[in-house]
């Protein structure tokens, strides 16, 4: 009877927990609580954090790769008629199957052809000087992507970090995939954590570059965009793009698809597939694939708490340099910038353009900056898409 009692404790899970597993369990309860209770980018930290959790349980029918097994006559069998034929061949887990959409990179695509259906582009089209707000956000890319090699990162790990500093989750998965397929999960974790926490870190960055005066600053109200410039924005964007940056195709293709179905007035249905059904069941899967490569083993490294420190830096400097370069603008323009919106440059929409518009509305409540912080927002998108595909057509393999 004792025998039987440690032959079946022998055949559980128990048997296979290892010290790393439970130090993940601690990570994947962070997360949780940050998600959840802090309600930090939860449609996106809740699927990664669960899927962290079924990474680091020993599981069956999960994960594992498909097989063969065939011996005596099962072999000979297998090679007349077939080894699934023969009953010697066993089928993959089912994350081997739906991981297959961050390996073939269908899902960041997809959702951003979501982005594009939720997205109005009118703020830039009336304002398409905010696109060098935009832009400027991504010097933070740049200069981490620096910081990163002389720690050690190879070229294509360094430019897959440095996305982060677009906040752009998606984005950085898709580089990731190309560049760095071994780093992908502490990559969307911090890329993600980031985004979450824009309300948090970019608010004592824009205090500490701005004035009062400046916080105070109003801009003229945007004129209104017809629906024609909608549509020519999107295809126009579309064409320039994929032409100057071939490797982000996906991407931009996906993002213009999306918002050209939103303006083009004939596709409610699409649109709302597109925002909704679509989007949502491809953020299931997206985030549990990503949370299931964070194995102990993968995930508790020097390199991974090097990847959450850099993200950061990304973050700050993406901030920085969007505000810096609305000061810069200023200088030269008789119709002032609110410096405050070039920290929404970075790709986290609409969070950033919001937490743009709560930290003028603390110097002037009646300062309404939100459409004015959506200009350099979308052009963030755009932006940190492109960058994506210039290290991708050069460092790719």
């Amino acid at each position: 009877m004792l025998q039987a009692i440690i032959d079946f404790l022998m055949d559980t899970g128990f048997t296979k927990i290892e010290p790393g597993m439970l130090v993940m369990w601690l990570i994947v309860a962070v997360l949780f609580y940050f998600a959840i209770a802090k309600g930090y980018e939860p449609l996106l930290l809740v699927p990664i954090a669960f899927g962290a959790l079924i990474a680091n349980l020993p599981t069956i029918g999960v994960i594992n790769d498909p097989s063969i097994h065939c011996v005596g006559e099962a072999a000979k069998c297998a090679l007349e008629h077939g080894a699934s034929a023969c009953g010697c061949y066993e089928p993959g887990g089912l994350y081997y199957y739906l991981s297959k959409g961050i390996q073939w990179e269908l899902f960041p695509p997809i959702i951003f052809l979501g982005v594009g259906a939720l997205t109005d582009f009118g703020p830039l089209i009336a304002n398409p000087r905010t696109l060098l707000l935009g832009a400027a956000a991504q010097a933070g890319i740049f200069l981490v992507f620096i910081l990163a090699l002389g720690l050690g990162f190879t070229q294509g790990e360094a430019a897959s970090i440095g996305i982060i500093g677009g906040a752009d989750g998606p984005t950085s998965i898709f580089t990731a995939t190309k560049l760095a397929p071994g780093l992908i999960g502490p990559i969307a974790v911090a890329a993600y954590t980031y985004m979450s926490l824009v309300p948090l870190i970019q608010p004592p960055i824009m205090n500490l570059l701005t004035t009062d005066a400046e916080k105070k600053i109003r801009m003229k109200s945007l004129r209104k965009v017809g629906k024609l410039e909608r549509l020519c924005f999107a295809i126009v964007v579309c064409i320039l793009c994929i032409l100057l940056v071939p490797p982000a195709s996906a991407l931009i293709a996906m993002l213009m698809l999306g918002n050209f179905l939103r303006e083009c007035g004939v596709t409610e249905r699409l649109v709302k597939a597109a925002q909704n059904e679509i989007m949502n069941t491809v953020t299931i899967f997206l985030g549990t694939s990503v949370g299931l490569t964070m194995t102990a083993q993968k995930f508790l490294t020097i390199q991974t708490g090097q990847i959450i420190l850099i993200g950061v830096f990304a973050f700050a400097l993406s901030t920085a340099t969007g505000v810096i370069m609305a000061k810069v603008m200023n200088l030269f323009s008789k119709n002032k910038i609110n410096p405050l919106i070039g920290a929404a440059g970075v790709s986290a929409v609409p969070m950033a353009a919001r937490v743009a518009h709560n930290v003028g509305a603390k110097a002037d409540p009646s300062n309404y900056l939100l459409m004015h912080a959506m200009g350099p927002n979308v052009s963030g998108v755009i932006g940190t898409a492109v960058v994506a595909g210039y290290f991708i057509s050069r460092l790719g393999g």
